[in-house]
């Protein structure tokens, strides 16, 4: 059997500029490792120092990002907010259906 996780959806906030940057739900894949996963053609390594407000950072940038599973009740923020957060269309049907289990939602592309 494999280490290789299967690609699955993530929240992923970028806490570069502040505590409350912009976030996206999109589906990510992980590196055999999987201390680095990617998402959009970019590469994200985890933190060694964990804590804070971020967990991962972009390689070739260093920008801190937080990146965890969705949660069901859509609080996904680390820090609370009510700024939408941006659903994939790959990813919006399955994130309404099954993650959040509200399929009469599934045509939002925000939360």
């Amino acid at each position: 059997m494999g280490t290789e996780r299967k690609p699955r959806i993530m929240y992923i906030e970028c806490k570069q500029e502040s505590l409350l940057g912009p976030a996206r739900i999109g589906r990510v894949s992980f590196s055999k490792t999987r201390i680095t996963l990617y998402y959009g053609g970019k590469a994200f390594e985890r933190m060694k120092n964990k804590g804070g407000k971020a967990n991962y950072f972009k390689v070739g940038t260093g920008e801190e990002y937080w990146i965890s599973g969705p949660k069901h009740d859509g609080n996904d923020r680390l820090y609370r907010s009510n700024i939408p957060v941006h659903i994939d269309e790959d990813v919006r049907d399955e994130y309404w259906t099954e993650i959040r289990q509200k399929p009469a939602l599934k045509d939002r592309n925000t939360t």
